[in-house]
């Protein structure tokens, strides 16, 4: 007889079986210690660490807990690389896909600005389009001084053709 779920709205949860862990609390992690890798304050304290650990080993006899070819510093730095490289692998790739997505915003901000230029543009052309056709101030006057002027040769002519009528 097959058992079911009285909630079906939740998907079933399947066997889990080892460590689970928060991915964005593990990246923020590996981003720290990406950063702190990649400073002067590690390069210096590494530095003394390694200088202090070879004077001693090579000259106190009784402190001797790594002799010359330095085994255990060689795998210290191994252990170290071997976690240090998949840690700052991680956090560039944390890294570009915060770029992919600002990216992503830019271009959609660029689009939209785009075609907010292109429609003012358009309307901006509609407006001079309009405006072609309006008749201005200088164009009345101009139509009123032709007007004035042929009012001003008619009645020349006028009183030419009958000089005893009254001006």
């Amino acid at each position: 007889m097959v058992r079911r779920r009285e909630d079906l709205s939740r998907p079933r949860e399947g066997f889990r079986i080892g460590i689970h862990y928060d991915p964005d609390a593990f990246g923020r992690f590996s981003e720290a210690i990406a950063r702190f890798l990649g400073t002067g304050r590690f390069l210096m304290g590494q530095t003394i660490i390694v200088a202090v650990w070879i004077v001693v080993n090579a000259s106190a006899a009784a402190l001797r807990w790594d002799p010359y070819p330095f085994i255990l510093l060689n795998l210290a730095f191994s252990t170290q690389a071997a976690y240090a490289a998949p840690l700052i692998l991680l956090a560039q790739n944390r890294q570009d896909d915060r770029d992919r997505a600002q990216a992503e915003i830019d271009r959609d901000v660029n689009a939209r600005t785009q075609a907010d230029t292109e429609y003012l543009a358009r309307e901006l052309a509609s407006v001079r389009l309009a405006l072609a056709d309006v008749v201005t101030s200088e164009d009345l006057r101009n139509a009123v001084d032709r007007v004035g002027r042929a009012l001003e040769g008619l009645t020349e002519r006028l009183d030419r053709i009958d000089p005893a009528a009254p001006s």
